[in-house]
């Protein structure tokens, strides 16, 4: 008979395809990935935040809005580069 964490993990892979495994490897490869663009995030808001702070109420707008983009490409580019390594990852 067939534990529920079973059956959960059967219909898991029914409806996803199969379960992949990363590696050691893959895995490190994910965690320097992930310092990485931490580190480019922080980077960049400290940025722009030392730049808002000593802007003109419109100008701190503009620079919110363009902290906003520059996070979101920094966040796309991470996943990006994180999917990538799930994309080679065997199951």
């Amino acid at each position: 008979m067939k534990s529920a964490y079973e059956k959960a993990m059967e219909k898991l892979e029914e409806e996803s395809g199969p379960l992949k495994k990363l590696t050691d490897e893959q895995r490190e490869q994910i965690a320097a990935i992930e310092s990485k663009y931490d580190a480019q995030a922080a980077e960049t808001r400290l940025n722009y935040e030392q730049r808002i702070a000593s802007a003109d109420p419109g100008e701190a707008e503009r620079l919110t809005a363009d902290l906003q983009d520059e996070l979101a490409k920094i966040e796309e580019l991470r996943e990006q580069k994180r999917q990538a390594i799930w994309d080679e990852a065997e199951g």
